[in-house]
């Protein structure tokens, strides 16, 4: 027998001996406790507390079993075959490395976590979960989850699984519609995020880690208008709910909703060190999140408006700079050159209070308001200059990847054509994907999945450098050639990717022809 072995029985038969001693002294406690009047062995369990006397409990239970039960069936999970190109910026991050802390994980188990090695399309399977807003088959999900589909499957709550085709998608919002071919489905009820306060209760659904199908979990809104994170388009709008319900990996495109059991947010990011829930989750507002979709479905894109300015909230700290009497409003720190904004004549240092009547608390409330705007449509802001009101007309411009402005009617740079989003080679775009000074061009911002574009294997990050082997300086000047070419005629284009030039012929999308 092994020492070791020898130590350990060693051990076990000094412990059998004193196992005599021990049960000695319990019977003795025992006794002394009986003398004492105290019956230590018998004491017997306390019976359950009744309906009345937890009466408040009780209702509360109801209650969220009620919503519960009516929301369920109009969610649903969302799993993605994805075409993603990895080891964009050289260290394996694609098209995460600009998402807030948190966010590159919370699309899920096996989906979009990046790999080392060279810019190459990489099949990947992620899970996600979505809402259906409409009996004949739109849900409505996050455009992170279906990024790059080239196969979508949605799990109904009755378990079916039914294929899904992208309707279409807005990088902006994040918000993407897809659908299914069925009918009789539970839509969900839209609620109006513009009536949320902090502190009311909000249920979150979805599927926790892609694993736990139709979970439920119930919190507070912890925070409303909350502005937005992304580092890598400070033109996006925030306007986020904020909530302590929790929200996993898998949840992203998930309902939140109210005690009404109606629509008031999309379950989108988390902030959190680990990945996973750390008590702050975020949502998009149903109020936008209803627009868009409508506008996906009837159109498959959405127009953005846009002024023009860069801007800073109104503080307690810096609203007597300004000469105001309370912190409400945006601050315009710089006006775009050209742009609706300084067009209408607003300058740095005016403050915005009031879009059409209505009061913007501050830059995210503006943000929200002003991409909800259709193109081309005149609104009246009211402004505070040098402590004097002021009200400004002004037409809203579109919003474009690259933040241009052009008027309603005029090309666009989002998806059409040839279905990429194009932007300008700024610096923080340079620094963003790693393209060197000297490369000249217009960068791709995005890229509709089973697009012209995507078959000929282009992806965010490359470098349009000629369109028919003529040059291109910038976004605007990459449009104005695909539009000037011949309908339906091919495209040669040549592209820097990673460090390499190459030509790629486009077939453009027949069907699309005053698109991008």
């Amino acid at each position: 027998m092994a020492g070791s072995t020898n130590k350990l029985v060693g051990k076990v038969a000094r412990v059998a001996g004193l196992s005599g001693i021990a049960v000695a002294l319990v019977l003795a406690g025992t006794l002394v406790a009986r003398h004492n009047g105290v019956h230590a062995a018998s004491i017997e369990s306390s019976a359950p507390m009744d309906n009345n006397s937890v009466s408040a409990l009780v209702a509360l239970d109801n209650a969220v079993e009620a919503v519960a039960a009516r929301v369920t069936p109009s969610v649903v999970n969302v799993a993605v075959t994805s075409k993603q190109s990895q080891g964009d910026d050289g260290r394996g991050q694609g098209q995460q490395q600009n998402l807030p802390p948190g966010f590159s994980q919370f699309f899920g188990p096996g989906g979009f976590f990046g790999q080392q090695g060279p810019a190459q399309p990489q099949i990947e399977h992620g899970i996600g979960s979505g809402v259906i807003i409409s009996p004949d088959g739109y849900i409505l999900t996050n455009d992170h989850v279906v990024d790059g589909a080239v196969d979508i499957r949605v799990t109904l709550h009755d378990r079916r699984v039914l294929n899904a085709k992208l309707v279409g998608a807005d990088k902006l919002t994040d918000l993407a519609v897809i659908k299914v071919n069925a009918t009789g489905l539970t839509a969900i009820a839209w609620g109006n995020s513009n009536d949320l306060r902090p502190g009311q209760t909000v249920l979150a659904f979805g599927s926790p880690f892609g694993y736990f199908q139709f979970s439920v979990t119930r919190g507070i809104v912890s925070a409303i208008n909350r502005p937005n994170p992304y580092s890598d388009n400070l033109r996006k709008p925030g306007g986020y709910i904020q909530t302590d319900a929790a929200i996993n990996p898998g949840n992203s495109g998930g309902p939140l909703v109210d005690a009404h059991g109606e629509l008031i947010g999309i379950n989108t990011f988390i902030i959190s060190n680990s990945g996973s829930f750390a008590g702050a989750g975020f949502a998009i507002p149903s109020q936008m999140a209803h627009s868009v979709a409508e506008s996906l479905i009837k159109t498959g894109t959405v127009h953005h408006g846009y002024l023009g300015i860069s801007m800073n909230d109104v503080t307690p700290a810096n609203a007597s700079f300004f000469d105001l009497k309370d912190a409400t409003g945006a601050i315009i720190a710089q006006v775009t050159p050209g742009s609706p904004a300084d067009e209408a004549g607003l300058k740095s240092g005016d403050v915005i209070r009031e879009l059409n009547g209505k009061t913007m608390v501050n830059g995210s409330a503006l943000q929200v308001a002003v991409s909800e705007v259709t193109p081309g449509t005149e609104i009246t802001l009211g402004i505070i200059r040098s402590g004097h009101p002021q009200t400004i007309h002004l037409k809203v411009g579109e919003f474009h990847g690259n933040g241009a402005e052009a008027s309603s009617g005029n090309s666009s740079v989002s998806h059409g054509k040839i279905g990429v989003g194009i932007g300008d080679l700024t610096p923080d775009v340079r620094q963003q994907f790693n393209i060197p000074a000297q490369v000249k061009g217009a960068v791709i911002e995005s890229v509709r999945p089973g697009s012209p574009a995507d078959d000929a294997g282009l992806a965010p990050g490359n470098v349009i450098l000629e369109v028919n082997r003529h040059p291109v300086t910038s976004a605007q000047n990459f449009v104005d050639q695909v539009h000037a070419s011949p309908a339906g005629k091919d495209l040669l284009l040549l592209v820097w990717a990673q460090g390499n030039a190459s030509f790629r012929i486009v077939h453009p999308a027949a069907s699309d022809q005053n698109g991008m």
